[in-house]
This record gives structure tokens, sequence and C-alpha cells, in this order.
């Protein structure tokens, strides 16, 4: 049960039992606190971008390749993080008109994660000087060595955790690289997010000097909000500041790209929330490197002509429903192949033909569904096995895979989710040497515990999801709160969607309320207690406001049934 506010809490003061209650529970103790969380500030709530590691030295020799006309590339990470990174630091270019420099974004499947030997052999023939990369680079060591002796000085912005022996670049912008005994306020900052923070202290140094609007980099949140929901960063501190003005700042629909694909989804930009960024937007933009080529979505953040806008939200949603497919596809044997295995406390499965781009998907998908972690490898399109990998909250993968590192040619990612690559000798080992590490890769117990707040079904009202809602952004750090609905009896059951394969209740009480609860990609069976019409259910859910064909109703998401 979670932790409610005592009766003498200053909260109580100005909020609600149940706002306080849901306020306590974050750790959120006095009333300063609850308007700081409440209400974040642009001012107060961004930190000096000039307290993280190297900013001054990097903000510097970006103004005097910019002063010397030097050619310079971006080099951003192929996800909703590095390509909305890309994007904003495109948006900076354009803005103080400077024309020589490129967008480079690797290819997922020839090229991989980080970067590339290959490509810095191209930048150093054409005459490139200074490389600037976004959301990877601190853990390349050898090619940021390559690049500085063939006269290419990088510039690393980074938010993946530092390996022990630094890479010995121009400067390290690093939210987690401690700088006077301390690391940045907030070192759990998104790659887009140091990107932004890269911006802002171009523009407090120089932007005067550009004759920059003092401000304008807040336009840039947008991108920088983007990434900080895709990527799983915890919703706390500056990031909660960076997610919240950015969903305000998309809001506002200028970036013609974005607007346009949301109008293909049929999402209203001024109802816009966590959940469609997260859900809708986000598998569209990484669609375009695990089915084609990652610069198509930042081609589509980044347009400024209306035909090309249309074009590539019409080609990213084509490709998205194509890794629909594949994931689908590969999921039908995932679960032809578990159901005649007893299954060890961690799935590893895999299989040649399968595309390495889907796997995090499909890793995730087995992860929720056996409620075990889960490490998915394939090869279609690479030389080498390459996999994903997703904790199911029980584990930390990335301490589990450096407990394996002699079974792993290379690996890296977060606590929750990762990326591997695997010899052909060691592939058939990985499960027991995973196995073997297990218990010293456990996180605490706490962490996977679900915590539900009671409700009853006359307390479901626009007021309440109003008061609930002045939490939101909600992700990481910040979980959307979920309510159980002790003994309601379950009304109506039915499917719906083209492939009825969505299920929706009606549950009702005692007091003749009757709500409407809904599942995606969920049936009768799907939950610990089968739904029976007539029978009373213990009902886990959330509170949401659909805006569906243009209708606004209140209704339950189902967590579980028991």
């Amino acid at each position: 049960m979670p932790t409610n506010a005592p009766h003498d809490s200053p909260l109580l003061e100005k909020y609600s039992q149940l706002l306080a209650n849901l306020l306590y529970s974050r750790g959120i103790r006095t009333l300063t606190e609850a308007e700081h969380f409440l209400e974040p500030s642009y001012e107060r709530d961004f930190s000096d971008p000039f307290l993280m590691h190297d900013m001054e030295r990097a903000c510097v020799r970006i103004y005097e390749a910019i002063e010397a006309r030097e050619k310079i590339v971006v080099y951003g990470d192929y996800d909703c993080d590095g390509i909305p990174g890309a994007v904003l630091l495109n948006d900076f270019f354009r803005k103080i008109n400077y024309t020589d420099y490129t967008i480079y974004i690797p290819d997922r499947h020839t090229e991989g994660y980080g970067l590339n030997k290959e490509a810095i052999d191209r930048f150093i023939t054409s005459g490139v000087t200074l490389l600037v990369t976004v959301d990877l680079g601190i853990s390349n060591g050898e090619e940021i060595a390559q690049a500085t002796a063939s006269g290419i000085e990088v510039i690393v912005t980074d938010h993946h955790l530092p390996p022990e022996e630094l890479p010995r670049a121009y400067a390290l912008v690093n939210p987690k690289l401690v700088m006077n005994g301390m690391t940045y306020p907030d070192p759990m900052l998104c790659g887009a997010g140091v990107a932004f923070k890269l911006v802002q202290g171009l523009l407090n140094k120089y932007g005067e000097y550009w004759g920059i609007q003092k401000g304008w980099e807040k336009w840039l949140l947008d991108m920088a909000g983007l990434a900080t929901l895709s990527d799983m960063v915890p919703l706390c501190n500056e990031n909660r500041a960076i997610a919240y003005f950015g969903l305000r700042v998309i809001a506002r629909n200028k970036r013609i790209g974005l607007a346009e694909l949301l109008r293909r989804l049929g999402i209203n930009p001024q109802n816009l929330t966590e959940d469609d960024l997260t859900f809708m937007v986000t598998p569209r933009i990484n669609a375009a490197s695990r089915m084609d080529s990652p610069m198509r979505a930042f081609q589509l953040l980044a347009t400024e002509e209306p035909a090309e806008a249309i074009t590539l939200s019409e080609h990213l949603t084509k490709i998205n429903d194509e890794r629909k497919t594949h994931v689908a596809t590969i999921m039908k044997e995932v679960h032809k192949v578990l159901e005649k295995r007893e299954l060890p406390e961690i799935v590893v499965i895999g299989n040649s033909n399968w595309r390495v781009g889907v796997l995090g998907i499909v890793a995730s998908k087995i992860a929720e569904e056996y409620e075990k972690p889960a490490f998915v490898w394939g090869m279609e399109g690479s030389e080498v096995i390459k996999g994903s990998c997703r904790s199911n909250g029980s584990i930390n993968v990335v301490r589990l895979m450096e407990h394996t590192a002699t079974h792993l040619l290379d690996y890296g990612g977060h606590e929750l989710a990762g990326g591997f690559s695997v010899s052909h000798e060691h592939i058939h080992t990985l499960e027991s040497a995973l196995i073997t590490a297990y218990p010293m890769a456990l996180r605490p117990l706490e962490d996977a515990i679900h915590k539900y707040t009671p409700l009853t079904l006359s307390e479901v009202t626009l007021r309440t999801y109003n008061e609930i809602a002045r939490l939101a952004p909600f992700g990481l750090g910040n979980e959307k709160p979920v309510f159980i609905f002790e003994l309601v009896e379950i009304r109506s059951v039915k499917l719906f969607g083209k492939e009825k394969n969505h299920l929706e209740i009606i549950v009702g009480d005692t007091s003749k309320t009757k709500i409407k609860a809904i599942a995606f990609f969920s049936a009768e069976d799907s939950f610990k207690k089968k739904i029976v019409i007539g029978e009373k259910i213990n009902l886990c859910a959330t509170m949401e406001l659909s805006y569906f064909a243009g209708r606004t109703e209140l209704r339950l998401r189902i967590i579980d049934i028991l």
C-alpha cells in the first residue's frame, strides 16, 4: 500500500487528500517541494549548462570553428534520443546561418552503434576538422584516437555511463562526469538533453553576438522533451522540466514534420500526452533505423517543406506497419519454442534469420509476457550475432552483462535495457553464463513492486482526473498512479478493434456507478483472474481521458485483474 500523507502534513493545507497522498508517496513533504514539482519553471529548474564537464571548452571550440568556417560533422545515434538531439543542433546551425556542417547518423545494420571507423575515414578525406557527437562516443576511445590523429577534434556529448579509461577527446560533455568534485546537478539527462544544454551554453555565451533573441532555445525543447520521454530516463529534477515544457512546445505545432505525423495519427497537439509520444510517435521514429534509414526520421523532424513532411510521415507509418509484421512473426516463433521449454530465470532465444533492428521490441514483449528478463539475438543484415535485452524489473541488465563479459564481443545500455553482440563460439553457452551471473545483478525488491492506491468507482471523475494530471508527464521515476478498485462487478465484456484484439469491460458497484475499462492487445484470459460477467474482481487500473474520434471520454486503462 502506498504511503499516505499523515494528518498533520502541510500538503493537506493546500491539496486534496488524494493529491497530497500521491505527492507524499513521491517523497514530496513540503509545500515548496510540491509547488516546484507541480509547477515547473524554466528559470528555476534548468541548471547552468557550464556546471557540466567540459561545457566551456566545447562551446569555445564550436565558436572558433564557426568563426573559421571549419567543416563540422554532427554525429548522432540512430534512435529517438540521438535523432532529436541531432535535429536540435541542426536547428541551432540554421538559426545562426551556418552552412558548413553535416548531420551524420549511422546505419544500425551496417555500421552499428557508436562512432564508425569507416565513416571517420570519409570525414578525414572530406576535410572535416570538428566532430560533435550526440548520444554516443563516451566509449569510443579507439575511433576518437583515429580521428584526433588525423586532424579531427572530437567533442563528445553523451549521457551513458563513462568507462574507467576515458577517451582522449577534445571535450567530454557528459552529466555523469565529475567536475570540481561534483557531477552535473541532474546526471540522468538523456542524450538530446545534453545536446540541448550545449546549445543553451552556446547561446548564453555567444547568443548576443549572433543576434539571437534571449530564450529562443526554448523552441528546441520539443526535441529534448520527445527524447527525454522516449529514452526512459527518470522524470525528476531537470528531466521533469524538459519533458513538461517539451510537451507544451509540441502543442504549439511549429515543427511541420511532427505536426503532420500527429495529424496522420489522429492526435490533436492540444491534447497531447506523454503516452501519445511514447506509444505512437517514438515507434515511428525508431522504425526508420530498424526498417530503413535513420535519416528518414531526421528529415521528418527537421524538414521545413510541407510536401516532404507528408511524404516522410506516410513513409514512417508504412515501415512501422512492416515492423509490426516482423515482430508478430518472430513472436509466433518465440511462443512455439518457449511453450516446449521449462523456463529458467532468464529467457535467452534467437534465430540467425531474425531482423536485428526489431529485437529490442521482441525482448520487451517477452519480458512483459513471461515476466522474466529476456536476451534475444539475430543476424539478418549482420556478419556477427547481435541482440537486445530487456529487464522485467528484477535485474540490472548492464550489470548482468558485465559479469558475463567474457562471453560477449560488445555490450552496453541502461539498467533496464541494453544491446550486445556475441561470437558464434559463445552463443551456445550464453544462457548458462547469464543464469550463473543472475544473482549478482538483482535489483532491490521494492523497485519491482507495484503500489496501488484504493479508489472507488464514484471517484472516477473529471475532477479526480485533473488532479492526477497535475503530476504529469509520467514515466520512469514518476510512474502514472495505479488505483485498485476492490470488489467491483463485471457487467459486460466485449472485444473491439479491426482484429478484435482489444478488451473492453464495464464494471459497476453498489452505488450503481458504471465505468468503462479497456486493455489493448488483451482478452478475457489475459490477466491473473479470468473475466466472467457477474463476478466480482479487484481491478487495478490507471485513469485516462480519451479523445478518440473527436469524443472526450473518461475511462480506466486495465493494468491487472485480481
